[in-house]
């Protein structure tokens, strides 16, 4: 007889191992399945975020900016460095391990919490008297039931047609994070979260580096003011950025890879280059999952189809994070994992997708949360925005570090706040501030009404909501 669970979870990713816990923690026998692998053969929980995502994306781009800043900016403060290298292998090696502290961190709390993991890859079976059999295949084969199944399979990078990974030089995220020499000249196709992030580390470290997005304007989903601010510091930086432009063949050999493309002014252009990272999105990943065993439902985009709630068209069958609708952002896999664990419980789970912070950690770093200008102007509401540069404030200064600005976005009438967007130094930290106050309604009178330390950068956003009522202090 196979091993019986009140509740399994398919994916050990920051959806599936934060669902597998919070189910834990509410009195639930739970059994988690992950297949990613380290180095070793071991497990490496944590999945795309941990493993070849945000974390080791994060490592690498704090390497290289402490690199940029030896090289470019501790003069500024009569610090003198001579004699500056760098070697490539043991910065990727401190990533490394930054990440297996990440995997033993999860594995340690699958301990503490009591969830039983099985390392290898889950699909459906059948559905047979209330329980549903999932197969596991790792190093070996066996088979496990259970009440609910939470699916969290993640999602997998999108691949140009007629351009496959080989991760060597036609890159994915993966490959790009691996990468143990800096090119010397490094192609990026999509100019979204993962394009921007990479390209940034390996301009840092000497890469010339060339942007092709097909969209004709910058980041089309930030708020234009915002993404034009970030894109004049990145010009500045180094980054050549090309909008509006038509991939066309892309061939690799041996001693690089060369894009056709047209650019805006229709003018036919090659690109050669030594690498190539193909960033134009993700697709959610039901890969082997025998989702037709059961009669799983999934959409047109292959991603499982969910309601409101999380759950599929199957009873007691729930999906969460990147393998269904909605952003593609590991801390909403959380809140949603979280959410379905306490639906599970007979709880009612909180997930306010207005509220979710988007990041993206180039410098400088961009966050927001809420709506853009652009979609109020949209849907025809009134509003007032209020802005307010780094160059004005005193934390920002004594950095040395003074892009960008913090802007707000409140209702006309009732002063709501609607959305937050922030470009300059420590965004990332910042716009929670923002998210707590639109979770809670708050006005802009509200944040301008609250005292913020000082010198502190989060001034800015007091400062921001002092201008939406024009009477901004400090400048």
């Amino acid at each position: 007889m196979s091993k019986q669970f009140d509740v399994i979870v398919i994916g050990g990713g920051p959806g599936g191992y934060i669902a597998a816990i919070r189910a834990a923690q509410l009195g639930f026998n739970v059994a988690c399945i992950d297949e990613w692998k380290n180095a070793q053969g071991g497990p490496a929980l944590g999945g795309t975020c941990t493993n070849v995502g945000c974390i080791p994306s994060k490592a690498l781009l704090q390497s290289s900016e402490h690199f940029e800043q030896a090289g470019h900016h501790f003069a500024d403060h009569g610090i003198n460095v001579s004699g500056l290298s760098l070697d490539v292998a043991k910065m990727v090696g401190r990533k490394d391990t930054v990440v297996k502290q990440n995997n033993d961190g999860v594995v340690y709390l699958f301990k503490k919490n009591k969830v039983t993991f099985f390392h290898g890859r889950g699909s459906f079976v059948a559905a047979k008297d209330g329980l549903y059999e999932i197969k596991v295949v790792g190093t070996a084969e066996e088979t496990i039931s259970g009440k609910h199944v939470i699916v969290a399979t993640g999602s997998n990078a999108r691949v140009l047609p007629g351009t496959p990974f080989d991760e060597d030089k036609i890159l994915s995220n993966d490959g790009a994070l691996r990468m143990t020499a800096v090119p010397k000249k490094l192609g990026l196709i999509g100019s979204g979260v993962i394009g921007l992030e990479m390209g940034s580390v390996w301009r840092r470290l000497g890469a010339e580096v060339t942007v092709l997005e097909g969209l004709p304007t910058f980041l089309g989903a930030v708020d234009q003011q915002i993404a034009k601010e970030a894109h004049k510091a990145f010009v500045k930086q180094g980054l050549k950025i090309e909008l509006g432009v038509k991939v066309g063949e892309i061939k690799s050999g041996k001693k690089g890879v060369s894009v056709a493309y047209t650019n805006a002014k229709g003018e036919a252009v090659s690109l050669d280059v030594d690498k190539l990272i193909i960033s134009i999105g993700r697709v959610a990943n039901t890969i082997g999952l025998a989702a037709d065993a059961v009669g799983l439902a999934l959409d047109e985009r292959g991603a499982i189809v969910v309601d409101g709630d999380c759950k599929t068209n199957l009873p007691n069958v729930w999906a969460v994070g990147d393998v269904v609708r909605g952003p593609m952002l590991a801390h909403k896999a959380e809140e949603e994992g979280v959410a379905v664990a306490e639906r599970i419980a007979g709880q009612h789970g909180h997930v306010n997708f207005n509220t979710i912070p988007w990041v993206i950690y180039t410098n400088p770093e961009i966050a927001w949360v809420g709506q853009t200008e652009e979609q109020l102007k949209a849907e025809g509401r009134a509003y007032k925005a209020g802005t307010f540069p780094f160059m004005a404030n005193g934390r920002a200064r004594a950095l040395g570090d003074t892009t960008g600005m913090v802007k707000m976005l409140a209702d006309a009438v009732t002063d709501e706040i609607l959305g937050v967007h922030i470009v300059g130094p420590m965004a990332s930290e910042l716009i929670a501030e923002c998210v707590v106050a639109m979770e809670f309604r708050a006005s802009s009178e509200d944040i301008a009404r609250i005292c913020h330390a000082h010198p502190s950068l989060s001034e800015a956003t007091k400062e921001a909501a002092l201008a939406v009522d024009k009477r901004t202090l400090n400048f």
